[in-house]
């Protein structure tokens, strides 16, 4: 067999694979909103995702108290972690050493490994009694969620923006020290601005990532039908309000609760899509 036909052979099997990944994501997205967009629209969109009651046993669905909590714990992870992640992205890419960031970076990946439930059962043992004691509120709150999700989201934001500052040509750098600026004047005024859209979008895709998560955040948000006007309110999130009832809903309640993942979808989906056109604008 000739090499060209060989090549043809594994790009047709690439390609296979690929289109294998968008017809799965395709399934699910219609499987999703198939089983979902019936109860939205005998509810009303509006009514359904700005109404404020949630009562399955009487036919009422309305999901903005969990979007409510969704984005406010998102929110509180983004404050938390975006900060030190930043941090330790600009010193593992301008100022560590090579022994240094041989063990740093991969310790701080590591932590994208560890299950959300170990994540959880920690701020349950640690967390929420020192928060309840300590600072106010029965410990089970955004606060707390947002503390563990802030550590749980480290590694994505961390890792993304470390690359986006390795790809600033080193001509930035060199430029503004020629010019006379400190080590630390380049990395501020030259290199962290031109790595601006990796770290945007590497905080978009913490968001995503923040938003979506489910098992820590049912142990610890709390699960109460609220809007959070505190950091010490309890909160249920879209995902953990599909987790917690799924397992015994039926009928139209089972329904809303996959129109609650079609909102879900779309705004993950709507993060994801944002973060890939700031990557592409920063490639170009």
């Amino acid at each position: 067999m000739k090499i060209a036909d060989k090549e043809r052979i594994i790009s047709n099997i690439l390609l296979l694979t690929a289109l294998s990944s968008i017809g799965a994501l395709a399934l699910i997205t219609i499987f999703i909103f198939a089983e979902g967009l019936p109860v939205i629209l005998k509810t009303g969109i509006l009514d359904f995702i700005f109404g404020m009651k949630w009562k399955p046993a009487a036919g009422i669905f309305s999901i903005l108290p969990m979007i409510a909590g969704s984005f406010a714990v998102m929110a509180g992870a983004m404050i938390v972690s975006v900060p030190f992640a930043l941090c330790c992205s600009i010193y593992l890419a301008e100022f560590a050493g090579d022994t240094a960031r041989k063990f740093i970076k991969p310790a701080i990946e590591l932590l994208a490994g560890i299950p959300s439930v170990v994540y959880g059962f920690i701020g349950v043992t640690v967390l929420v009694p020192f928060v309840k004691n300590y600072i106010g509120g029965n410990g089970f709150s955004v606060l707390s969620c947002s503390l563990v999700l802030g550590v749980m989201v480290l590694p994505t934001i961390t890792s993304i923006s470390f690359d986006a500052l390795r790809a600033v040509p080193a001509s930035y750098r060199e430029g503004a020290l020629a010019l006379g600026a400190t080590r630390w004047q380049a990395v501020k005024m030259a290199v962290v601005p031109a790595a601006g859209s990796g770290i945007i979008a590497a905080v978009i895709l913490g968001m995503g990532r923040a938003i979506g998560e489910t098992m820590a955040v049912i142990m610890i948000a709390g699960n109460s039908l609220i809007i959070p006007v505190s950091p010490l309110d309890p909160v249920r999130t879209l995902t953990s309000n599909i987790a917690l009832e799924m397992g015994y809903a039926s009928g139209a309640h089972r329904q809303a609760l996959f129109a609650t993942g079609v909102v879900l979808f779309i705004i993950i989906m709507t993060l994801n899509i944002l973060a890939a056109r700031i990557i592409g604008k920063a490639v170009k």
